[in-house]
């Protein structure tokens, strides 16, 4: 079982080395491993993680991005919703997320074990996302840098990613 193990992350590695691109949930499947660990193949300058202890400075820090892409994925379901990430108030064991946004929900404060900041390609376009991970490896939710009116990356809310992934990597 060892080597069956090693010989997929070996493969799931090169792969991820060589063609960066693609839905990381079928990925994973293909590969009949996590999300998380298709995350932690991929190369150093498309993924850095951190503890999910960041947590509540991370979700902090993306309440003043603007609106950003938010998604859920599911076997069944790719919600995705437009909208600002309204501050988080912690309350009986969970993150609330309330407000004007149309965004809202509730994010148990346990949840969430590593936190992964992943900028590659996706369908031959530069993507950036924060991506929220549980304890079996299963993404909870990603938050994407959002699109202008010509598909490209909002250079500001790309800053402040940037700015975000260099501070909590370097004090990791």
């Amino acid at each position: 079982m060892a080597t069956k193990t090693a010989d997929t992350r070996q493969k799931l590695a090169d792969q991820m080395a060589k063609n960066p691109d693609g839905v990381l949930e079928h990925i994973a499947r293909a590969h009949d491993v996590s999300t998380f660990e298709v995350v932690r193949h991929l190369p150093p300058d498309h993924a850095a993680i951190v503890d999910g202890s960041h947590l509540p400075d991370v979700l902090e820090d993306i309440s003043g991005w603007g609106d950003v892409m938010i998604i859920v994925h599911t076997d069944g379901l790719v919600a995705e919703v437009k909208s600002t990430l309204p501050r988080a108030n912690r309350a009986r064991g969970y993150f609330n997320f309330h407000g004007e946004a149309p965004f809202g929900g509730h994010l148990k404060e346990d949840a969430c074990t590593h936190i992964a900041f992943i900028d590659r390609p996706f369908m031959g376009r530069r993507s950036a996302s924060l991506q929220f991970f549980d304890a079996q490896g299963a993404a909870i939710f990603k938050v994407f840098v959002a699109r202008d009116a010509s598909r490209e990356l909002i250079p500001d809310q790309l800053d402040l990613f940037t700015s975000l992934r260099r501070r909590l990597t370097t004090a990791d």
